[in-house]
């Protein structure tokens, strides 16, 4: 094996050049070429399947185009291998020192998913560059060298982590790099464009860089960037030190890609809607996506389960302590949004206690324990929202949430107030600094770090509550913490934004139902109302006591039932065939909420207060 690797190591001891030409994005489509030291004989070339931080083979393979290889000028015949679907056997011509490669990515119109959804637009497009390449079989990714350059549209500015060597018009030529750095240096660009400076820790500078579909979408406030600022501050003061050169968010605002946050050590590829900064309702629902990624260049880049980190992107990754990697970059991301004014102490409550609510009523905590929704990220990920709560979803990301809350509240209330999850995390995730770096951990290791900030059974309380089958969330960090999880008929500003945004009503905790404006059913409670009334997922309401259906008159029908002891008929069209299902539901709407618990200390405030004042 170390002999192997050792050949291999030689034979691409120069650097692989790859050009790509994104001229047109506008026409959603991407130009690569490739120049890949080789030796006559055999070769296999690969395309990443594996994405770090996507948690699964999410490779857009498919969307490869116009493959042709080439040696001094002559075509070279490829085949895919039968099995792997992402590798290419070539045979190298003898006297060739080197193939081209070339390919075209078709960028999709679908917005769901993440990089292998749609990522451009006519007026921006952000570039993974694992779509765009293909690397030799047999060395880490570590080990091979990338020269990489990029030609953007005319007039278009961008925004990357990637150190740039030079400029010459609309091309743009990076610095020599390690496949692993390339791959972890997305970029953006766009022609509705805005870099802004949010500070410098010493020499280490912080860019926020916007990429909109309009200028209007990217007038980001001086309020907003001061809260971002804040953000850069307060995770300095959390971790103690910064594991990256320079750190940029590449945030995309626009309705026609994909929306969703992917972390990288030096930058995060942040998206939204065109309004998620514009519009209050929006930029409150995604308070904490930047947060939540930044947090990750810490947790999950330079400290990373020993099953996430594979040498290359053809080895299946293992996801048994995501808990970890996303959950207490979870609750992490929940603690700075308010810490850096991104929200209010209202809206963090609000956010445990919609939390709280969710997962506690999940018909599937019978059946399936927390870390099965890990180890099976890559199946959910992609799971249908029928019966969601049946089938339990990556919950580790909102239950981890409730764990490392309950662990810091663990931790204040053994050490006197004197130690908190502040400290593990300068502990766990500090050290020096400086350029990015990889340490691993496993189970053990987190046990470990606990313990040397505090020490308690972290072993038996993290088994009891990630391993075990447990039909309750764990309730432990907010009610030790001085609250209490109260349901009423009030929807909070929070709550009303997540509807707005998702355009939908929620009544899970009421008649059981999520309907959305066109009456839709996308979900019903396993155990509710109306599933036991014979409503399923994917019918639609037409009616509710024989009115015409908006939620509306859907969610008055529901607060009739406080004083109403009838419930509610539903006119439901399922298929071709129309039928009326009664409602046994008294109560009346029902919402979640956090309220004071007077006879304990007020620990949740403490633990949002600001640390870099």
């Amino acid at each position: 094996m170390a002999l192997g690797f050792l050949f291999a190591a030689i034979a691409f001891s120069q650097d692989i050049k790859i050009q790509v030409d994104a001229t047109d994005a506008p026409r959603k489509i991407f130009h690569a070429h490739l120049t890949i030291p080789a030796k006559a004989g055999p070769m296999t070339l690969l395309y990443p399947e594996w994405i770090p931080g996507e948690h699964g083979p999410t490779g857009p393979i498919a969307d490869v185009v116009g493959l042709r290889i080439t040696a001094g000028g002559q075509a070279v015949a490829w085949s895919r291998d039968p099995v792997n679907m992402f590798a290419f056997h070539i045979n190298v011509p003898s006297g060739a020192s080197s193939v081209e490669a070339v390919f075209d990515l078709i960028s999709p119109p679908d917005t769901s998913g993440f990089s292998s959804g749609a990522s451009a637009t006519t007026e921006l497009a952000v570039l993974n560059w694992n779509q765009f390449l293909l690397y030799p079989e047999g060395t880490p990714s570590d080990q091979l060298q990338y020269q990489a350059s990029l030609t953007v549209p005319q007039s278009w500015r961008y925004g990357t982590a990637l150190p740039i060597a030079r400029e010459s018009g609309n091309v743009v030529e990076f610095q020599p790099s390690s496949l692993t750095t390339l791959i972890d240096s997305p970029l953006s660009t766009g022609k509705h464009y805005r870099t802004i400076e949010l500070g410098r820790d010493g020499s280490i500078a912080h860019y926020l860089h916007l990429a909109g579909d309009s200028d209007r979408a990217v007038d980001i406030t001086p309020e907003q960037i001061e809260h971002y600022k804040n953000l850069v501050a307060e995770a300095g003061k959390l971790f103690g030190s910064r594991h990256y050169r320079s750190y940029h968010f590449l945030y995309t605002l626009s309705d026609h890609v994909a929306s969703f946050g992917l972390e990288h050590h030096e930058s995060s590829d942040d998206r939204v809607g065109e309004r998620g900064l514009t519009d209050e309702t929006a930029a409150k629902v995604n308070a904490d996506l930047l947060p939540h990624e930044f947090v990750h260049s810490w947790n999950g880049k330079y400290r990373r389960p020993a099953g996430l980190a594979t040498p290359d992107y053809s080895e299946p990754m293992k996801g048994d302590l995501l808990w970890v990697y996303e959950g207490l970059t979870q609750y992490l991301g929940e603690v700075l949004t308010p810490r850096s004014g991104l929200s209010t102490p209202g809206e963090f409550r609000e956010r445990i206690a919609m939390i709280a609510a969710a997962l506690d009523r999940k018909a599937g905590r019978k059946w399936r324990p927390l870390e099965d929704t890990a180890t099976a990220a890559q199946l959910l990920y992609a799971a249908r929202t029928d019966y969601s709560e049946y089938r339990r979803g990556v919950d580790y990301y909102d239950e981890g949430t409730l764990i490392w809350l309950d662990a810091d509240v663990t931790i204040r209330r053994l050490s006197g107030g004197k130690k908190s999850l502040n400290d593990f995390c300068k502990l766990f995730h500090g050290g020096p600094g400086g350029a990015p770096a990889l340490k691993m951990y496993n189970f053990d290791d987190v046990v470990a770090g606990l313990n040397s900030v505090q020490a308690h059974d972290w072993a038996g309380f993290l088994k009891a509550r990630v391993q075990a089958v447990a039909p309750r969330a764990p309730f432990g960090g907010f009610e030790n913490g001085g609250w209490k999880l109260v349901f009423n008929g009030t929807r909070s500003d929070l709550w009303r934004a997540y509807e707005d945004e998702r355009k939908d009503a929620d009544l899970m905790y009421s008649i059981g139902l999520v309907v959305k404006e066109d009456g839709t059913v996308p979900d019903v409670a396993y155990d509710g109302p109306a599933k036991q009334a014979g409503v399923a997922p994917d019918s639609k309401i037409v009616a509710v006591d024989n009115r015409q259906f908006t939620t509306g008159v859907l969610r008055d029908a529901v607060a009739r039932t406080a004083h109403d002891p009838h419930g509610l008929d539903l006119l439901i069209k399922s298929g071709e065939y129309y039928s009326v299902h009664h409602v046994d539901y008294q109560g009346g709407e029902m919402y979640p909420h956090l309220v004071r618990d007077e006879s304990k200390a007020d620990v949740l405030s403490e633990i949002i207060r600001p640390l870099a004042k």
